[in-house]
């Protein structure tokens, strides 16, 4: 399976996984925020993750952190603008991290690849828009927060994504630029986070799409560890058992320490199931 992205690029998956290494361009991300908000220092990380493992540059200006304050689409785009220029061209495939389709078009025109949409499309729809008329790849990532969920986890996620899917078709994007993501922690409580973990195949038995994951150091996995505990290792170890029931993209802070975890898993999926 190959998922087709913008200007001409396709990721091959299937044999290996995919990761996506996070470049938050923003003074408030809970983990690395104001770190890169020179685009010197956010080009020079960029090409740190790729160097690390990484087939994509995932590029944010708004944290999506609970409580987060929101920002203008003006700053988000003189944030993140900057940066996508120097990278376009470099052979790195890029990614926008953004719900406004202002945000993403003038994006995807400064060279990035891919529409990561932490609203799967029903914020902005015309989000879905810009994806077809550019080509660019899209992710709809599912969310609970602000709204009414259904009781069953799985429930909702296939009514969320089914909708989100739905909006894609309608604007004309094409099946094999669409990924999808169960958005872990956007809304969810640890609970919840695991018993969607455990249950991930049951949503790759319902979608044909492939799936992107990004658990990365957020507060369920830190619950997990306890305190003093390596929220990178506890999100290999996410990685590892989402990979295991199906997912092909993992979007993360240490490429490096999920790179080493996620080989041991794909050595496990390509072992032969008898023994000779």
């Amino acid at each position: 399976m190959n998922w087709r992205v913008g200007h001409g690029e396709v990721i091959e998956l299937g044999a290996s996984a995919h990761l996506m290494g996070i470049l938050n361009v923003t003074p408030d991300s809970f983990s690395d925020g104001g770190r890169y908000l020179d685009p010197a220092a956010a080009v020079e990380q960029a090409h740190r993750l790729v160097e690390a493992g990484a087939t994509i540059v995932d590029i944010g200006g708004e944290s999506t952190r609970p409580g987060a304050e929101p920002v203008e689409a003006e700053e988000e785009q003189r944030r993140v603008l900057p940066v996508i220029r120097a990278l376009a061209g470099s052979g790195i495939v890029l990614s926008i991290d953004t719900y406004r389709a202002s945000t993403a078009r003038a994006a995807v025109e400064a060279g990035a690849h891919i529409v990561n949409d932490v609203w799967g499309a029903q914020r902005e729809p015309e989000i879905a828009m810009v994806a077809a008329e550019t080509g660019a790849g899209l992710c709809l990532m599912h969310s609970s927060r602000d709204r009414d969920t259904l009781p069953d986890p799985i429930s909702d996620q296939v009514a969320f994504l089914t909708r989100s899917l739905e909006i894609a078709a309608e604007a004309g994007v094409r099946d094999e630029a669409i990924v999808l993501d169960p958005g872990f922690g956007f809304g969810k409580g640890p609970a919840e986070n695991f018993a969607l973990m455990r249950r991930f195949g049951e949503l790759t038995a319902v979608f044909r799409h492939p799936w992107l994951i990004g658990t990365s150091r957020k507060r369920f996995i830190r619950q997990a560890v306890g305190e003093g505990g390596d929220t990178d290792i506890g999100t290999a170890a996410t990685s590892v058992i989402l990979r295991l029931s199906g997912a092909s993209i993992f979007r993360v802070h240490d490429v490096g320490a999920n790179r080493h975890a996620l080989a041991v898993a794909d050595a496990v999926l390509a072992a032969p199931e008898r023994s000779i």
